[in-house]
């Protein structure tokens, strides 16, 4: 392999690797606050794809006003499912709460093909997305370069809203001691459900930008990002925002590499994903970054 090829091969890793940390960050807000592994995650993200594309397809909405729309409106079903499936259990056993979570998403899942169809539709993609640039050597496909960049401003953002605000604040005491915070007259309920707003509107992203990548939806689409994600942020370390975004990259980085370096091997790259995440939990089971609170 030469070096031009490497260097592409390289961000298209980070590319995917970008795509793995925004949903990842959604699961470790969660978990960081509730200790709850949202699997319904995915099935969220997947919900987000057919928001934008029922705004562009059927309602005839500008392509960036229906992306906002429908990041907004998966916020909005974030809140949802934390009000009807996951607040009655908030003080259950910790396996009740598990049980729900993987209920939502088969429902999510199922619904989805009752209300859509199981049939794969295609996803709108921007013309100054379809670009494809050469620099020395290198192709570089225009949405290859976007998705980190959407990422990274939408990590910053996520920062902001933790470390500079009073729901940012909130967040990080709710994570570190909820019965504390509710003696101090904070409301707790509240601050969760913003922070399943805030997960949904970054699976969102995620989803509608995975569905320009790979320019089609169905209602198990959700599934292998939802996984590789998870999987990211338990390698990243599971509840901490840094470890999701090291996860994420990582684990990109490496799938893409794996197959142009061994292409004999790439039937075999989901299956990777997971020794790998069987590697971690039995070698640092905290993950690379270690901390499991937010922040």
């Amino acid at each position: 392999m030469d070096l031009s090829l490497f260097l592409q091969q390289l961000l298209n890793g980070i590319s995917l690797g970008s795509l793995y940390a925004l949903i990842a960050i959604g699961y470790t807000m969660v978990y960081g606050i509730i200790r709850l592994i949202n699997f319904a995650h995915g099935d969220i993200l997947m919900i987000s794809t057919y928001f934008a594309y029922f705004g562009i397809s059927v309602y005839a909405l500008p392509w960036w006003l229906s992306v906002i729309m429908a990041i907004l409106l998966t916020a909005l079903f974030g809140i949802l499912i934390d009000l009807g499936a996951y607040r009655p259990v908030r003080h259950a056993p910790r396996i009740s709460a598990l049980i729900t979570a993987i209920g939502v998403s088969f429902l999510l899942e199922n619904l989805g093909i009752v209300v859509f169809g199981g049939r794969p539709r295609a996803f709108y993609r921007p013309d100054f997305l379809n670009k494809t640039y050469e620099m020395l050597g290198v192709h570089i496909f225009s949405l290859s370069i976007w998705v980190p960049v959407v990422t990274a401003l939408l990590l910053a953002l996520v920062f902001l809203l933790l470390y500079r605000t009073r729901v940012g604040a909130a967040m990080r005491a709710v994570a570190k001691d909820m019965e504390m915070v509710q003696l101090m007259g904070i409301d707790v309920n509240r601050v969760i459900s913003l922070t399943f707003a805030v997960g949904s509107a970054l699976a969102a992203a995620g989803g509608i930008m995975w569905a320009m990548k790979y320019p089609q939806i169905n209602p198990l689409m959700g599934i292998i990002p939802g996984l590789k994600a998870f999987v990211a942020a338990v390698i990243g370390g599971i509840g901490n925002i840094h470890g999701a975004v090291l996860g994420g990259l990582l684990l990109g980085i490496t799938e893409i590499l794996l197959v142009a370096f061994l292409p004999s091997l790439a039937g075999y790259r989901d299956a990777f994903a997971f020794i790998l995440l069987i590697l971690i939990l039995l070698f640092k089971p905290t993950g690379l970054a270690g901390k499991d609170t937010i922040g």
